[in-house]
């Protein structure tokens, strides 16, 4: 092991940490991956700096940082996922009559890579190329939904990390873990006006074979004086196409 290249323990690190449920303390790293305890830390501390791990100072573990995400997310980012989203997103508009779009994250923002827009709709700020902060998207909060607590924190340490564009939203950790809470019970994300003033949106997010989230569906309707029974039956039809997307993420 003494002979294997820095970047290629740095890698398997990596690896390590992105398959386990949680944090883990530097001790057992250093076991599970055959490599000195003192040159693990070392590398931690490198890993650290560039943003790849995030120590937990109270629990004495590290777990992934915001870096380590925006690698894995990538992916998502790329020609794939936008190729197999296209048709689904299409039949998305054609099943529901409004418009429909598909980002990934980016920090705490998301990135919006597809956008399909239904006939008569007005355009919207979700245009392709175009970054929204995630705790006010509805694909946003999807995404975070689904990301363990540890990376949540490590985005949104403090109240400074949050921003807004309509005065609506969560401006504290305190206030989105209890978004990110009643999204997980409802089973999928929404916003009302947060984003643009009249307008709504319902989103779920698509997930890897690690059940990891690397993107979110999103559906965006007026809200002004639309039927209520309305957003549950956008859901639905979002929930089913995020469904259809994770599967054909994973070759199945």
């Amino acid at each position: 092991m003494a002979q294997v290249p820095a970047a290629t323990r740095a890698l398997r690190v990596l690896r390590f940490l992105a398959g386990q449920p949680e944090p883990v303390a530097v001790e057992r790293i250093a076991r599970e991956l055959g490599i000195p305890r003192s040159t693990t830390y070392h590398l931690l501390q490198a890993m650290a700096d560039e943003g790849f791990v995030v120590h937990l100072s109270d629990d004495r573990r590290f777990g992934l940082g915001v870096a380590a995400f925006e690698v894995g997310s990538g992916y998502a980012r790329q020609a794939p996922l936008q190729r197999i989203a296209r048709r689904p997103l299409a039949t998305l508009v054609d099943r529901t009559g409004q418009s429909a779009h598909l980002a990934v994250p980016h920090g705490r923002d998301v990135l919006y890579v597809v956008e399909e827009r239904a006939p008569g709709r007005p355009p919207l700020v979700t245009d392709v190329g175009v970054r929204l902060p995630s705790h006010l998207t509805a694909s946003g909060r999807a995404i975070l939904a689904h990301l363990p607590a540890s990376q949540v924190r490590a985005l949104y340490p403090d109240k400074a990390s949050f921003v807004d564009r309509t005065g609506v939203g969560p401006t504290s950790p305190t206030a989105l873990r209890s978004v990110l809470a009643e999204t997980r019970q409802r089973g999928y994300a929404i916003e009302d006006s947060e984003v643009t003033s009249g307008m709504a949106s319902v989103a779920a997010a698509v997930l890897d074979h690690n059940e990891m989230p690397v993107a979110g569906v999103a559906i965006t309707y007026p809200s002004d004086g639309t039927d209520p029974r309305l957003r549950d039956r956008l859901a639905a039809a979002v929930v089913s196409t995020s469904e259809t997307l994770s599967r054909r993420l994973r070759g199945r």
